[in-house]
């Protein structure tokens, strides 16, 4: 059982990539057939979520929502332009479990794996570790 690292290229400064088909690859590259897919984002300003991804319109939703609540300029004492990231991140959560069964990731049929990018354009990482039962 390794540590997997998925790279991810952002394009934009907010940004919900959808990751779901790499972290099946390595859920079925380690024939685990029960057990958990421990996924880890290394970063402070990008998380990790599971939501629909059959319409793209709900992430730029989440992106716009997002925004609203935290916008890029306020009163913030950090000052390397960045703390609405930070704040959006640890709204969203750097970590996600999700079951296995059967060698498969157990997903809704709607929803999907997405990294999360408050401050890109980057290269990031997101770390992926299968647990067999």
């Amino acid at each position: 059982m390794m540590i997997h690292t998925l790279t991810v290229n952002t394009t934009a400064r907010s940004q919900l990539v959808d990751i779901t088909s790499q972290v099946r690859k390595i859920v079925q590259a380690e024939k685990i057939p029960e057990g958990c897919c421990h996924l880890f984002v290394p970063h402070t300003t990008a998380g990790i979520t599971i939501n629909e991804h059959a319409d793209p319109s709900v992430a730029y939703d989440i992106l716009s929502e997002l925004d609203r609540l935290v916008p890029r300029e306020g009163n913030y004492r950090h000052l390397e332009g960045n703390a609405d990231a930070h704040i959006k991140a640890s709204l969203v959560g750097s970590s996600l479990t999700v079951l296995v069964t059967g060698g498969q990731l157990v997903l809704g049929t709607w929803q999907g794996i997405f990294f999360c990018e408050f401050d890109g354009p980057r290269q990031r990482k997101v770390l992926v570790k299968v647990v067999a039962d």
